[in-house]
This record gives structure tokens, C-alpha cells and sequence, in this order.
């Protein structure tokens, strides 16, 4: 079977083309494919991964996806690529080489000179070069740090005043994704890039935690592998009507930066995403600045207080009921 890594496992494939039911299967570069049917049903679908080298469960879900489109196994409809973001993070079992990968796009990989940062903005023009039909999905796979009490979640990107849509909703609730949370500010990050400079949906979904290759339990991904399989495969994908008692809505409440070198996290490594906090308590400390909680009901999500300085080391989020959405 054909490398997905190109020149980081295997023969290199970069700028090749094989066919597969009536469809053309072309390596842009290592761990960028892409699936050109010969009848294109009318959507372009990104999946990435790897934009954490250490995050491999949706490594192993994308290399399945790819290995059964090669063996002809998997017939698709839709135009899709393939992003397998950082195969120099993998191959070195890390999350990232120098750089926090999904903190450079948008243009900000032309402030540094790392390999992340040459990355991004490889990996920028491939989306523009792919990207051509009206409707644009793009789905980026990770898995968290830690332990979450929503197992699986996705951020929507900053829309910019547009509604949300109640199609990708149901769609990520038929991947067993039935918690959202809203980004509320233009960012750095991957699902956003495409929002903003390609008018895609998209989103960055986490599926689960963080475990090495061969460790993850891959039935518990069985509905997102199906639902991405469906998405690809079929001319129109059928979906329920929307219900708006399948989803738990969370708003950015406030973005806590590491400024100092002395930055300390106030609860121990094993506390979940979305844990809730008495009002007063302090979250963290960045050198002499206490970080308490303000609100009732803001919970913590994506916690790490090994970031560089100046990167966002902690989230906190508030429930929003659904109905409070501008929803089309």
C-alpha cells in the first residue's frame, strides 16, 4: 500500500496520479492528496489532521479513509482533500517540531522561519489551489490534551455576524459531536483560515484525547468515520431535521495569555475540559496577575500552561442556549 507521508515513509509519491473508480487520485505533496472524481457531485471536503504530529487518532481514521479509497474499497463523489499537516511532528512523535502549527495561519507563518512555519503557508496555497466548487467543508481533526466531559467537540469559527448553519450542526451531531463551542474573534487557527479566506465551513473538531498510535479505541470514532465516509461518498448526503435538544452551546467567556515565565495553572493536570469553578477561584497565576473565575457557570476548556509566552494558555466558556443563536 502507497505511503499517505510521502518522503516520511516510503517511496516518495509527491506529484503522481493513479486512478480509482472513475477518479483521480494525485499526491500535491507529502501527506497532501487529493480525490478528483471524474463527475464532481458538486462539494469540496477538506479533512486535516496532524496538525498536532502527536494527536494520531485522526491520523489513523484520514490513513484508513485513503487506503480504502486507493484499494478501491471507498468510491467517492465529492472532491476531497487529504491534509496530513505536519508529518515531521509524527514521524518525531511530538505535537509540534518548534511551533504550535494551528497558531500560524491567516498569514501569521510569515513572522518566524520554523518548520511549522513553512508548512502553513504551504499548506495555505493547497487549500486555495483546491477549493473551487460553491460549496466548501472543512473539517479539522484533532484530539485534546486531556480528559473532556463533553468526550467529543468542535469550535466554530468566528463568522463574522453570519448565522450558523443547522446543517453542519445535525452533521456534527451525527458524528457524536453534539457540543459546540463558539469562537467569538478573528484567530490564528487552521478551521478559521478557511472561514475567512475561503467562505468554507469549517471547524476545528476534537474527538477525543490524546493517545499514542495503536492505543486508541477506534470504535469510539465509528460515527464520525461513517458520517466523513457518507460525506464523501454519496451525491447528497440525507440528514435529520434539526433538533435543537441535540446540542450542548458554549460561548467564549475569556482568553487568559501566558505573559510570564512564572505562569502556573490552579488545578492539577487531570482536571477535564469543561470543568465548572466557584465563582472567586483562581484559575491561574501569571507571575503576579491572579486569574479568577468571574461568572457563574464559566467552565475551563484547553488548558496548558507550557505554551510559549504570549500564546493563550486557557479558555473559559458559558453555557448559551441554543435558542439564543441566529440559526439558518
Amino acid at each position: 500500500m502507497p505511503s499517505v507521508l510521502g518522503p516520511y515513509e516510503g517511496p516518495s509519491l509527491i506529484g503522481t496520479a493513479q486512478r480509482v473508480n472513475s477518479a483521480s487520485v494525485e499526491f500535491w505533496d507529502a501527506g497532501v492528496i487529493v480525490v478528483e472524481p471524474d463527475a464532481p457531485a458538486g462539494k469540496d471536503v477538506v479533512f486535516s489532521c496532524a496538525v498536532h504530529g502527536d494527536e494520531t487518532a485522526p491520523i489513523e481514521m484520514v490513513r484508513d479513509m485513503l487506503h480504502d479509497i486507493l484499494a478501491g474499497q471507498l468510491t467517492v463523489k465529492q472532491r476531497t482533500l487529504f491534509l496530513i499537516a505536519n508529518p515531521a511532528a509524527i514521524v518525531n512523535g511530538t505535537r509540534f517540531v518548534d511551533m504550535n502549527m494551528n497558531r500560524l495561519f491567516s498569514g501569521a507563518h510569515a513572522n518566524g522561519n520554523s518548520p511549522e512555519h513553512a508548512r502553513a503557508a504551504k499548506i495555505e496555497q493547497y487549500v486555495g489551489r483546491f477549493f473551487k466548487q460553491q460549496q466548501r467543508f472543512h473539517y479539522d481533526l484533532h484530539t485534546a490534551i486531556r480528559d473532556s466531559a463533553h468526550e467529543k467537540f468542535a469550535v466554530y469559527p468566528f463568522t463574522h455576524g453570519a448565522p450558523y448553519k443547522k446543517q453542519q450542526l445535525t452533521f456534527l451531531a451525527e458524528c457524536g459531536v453534539d457540543t459546540i463551542l463558539l469562537n467569538q474573534a478573528p484567530t490564528t487557527t487552521f478551521s478559521y483560515f478557511s472561514v475567512r479566506e475561503h467562505q468554507a465551513d469549517a471547524f476545528t473538531v476534537e474527538l477525543g484525547k490524546v493517545r499514542p498510535f495503536g492505543q486508541n479505541d477506534m470504535s469510539r470514532f465509528a460515527k464520525a468515520d461513517t458520517m466523513f465516509r457518507k460525506l464523501i461518498a454519496t451525491e447528497t448526503l440525507q440528514l435529520p431535521e434539526f433538533d435543537a435538544s441535540r446540542h450542548h452551546i458554549y460561548d467564549v467567556c475569556r482568553t487568559i495569555n501566558r505573559t510570564a515565565q512564572n505562569f502556573e495553572l490552579n488545578f492539577p493536570d487531570d482536571v477535564a475540559n469543561f470543568t465548572e469553578f466557584d465563582t472567586g477561584f483562581v484559575l491561574a497565576r501569571d507571575g503576579e496577575t491572579p486569574y479568577r473565575v468571574e461568572r457563574s457557570g464559566e467552565r475551563i476548556i484547553f488548558p496548558n500552561a507550557q505554551v510559549a509566552i504570549g500564546q493563550r494558555a486557557l479558555l473559559t466558556v458559558i453555557p448559551l442556549p441554543v435558542e439564543q443563536l441566529e440559526l439558518v
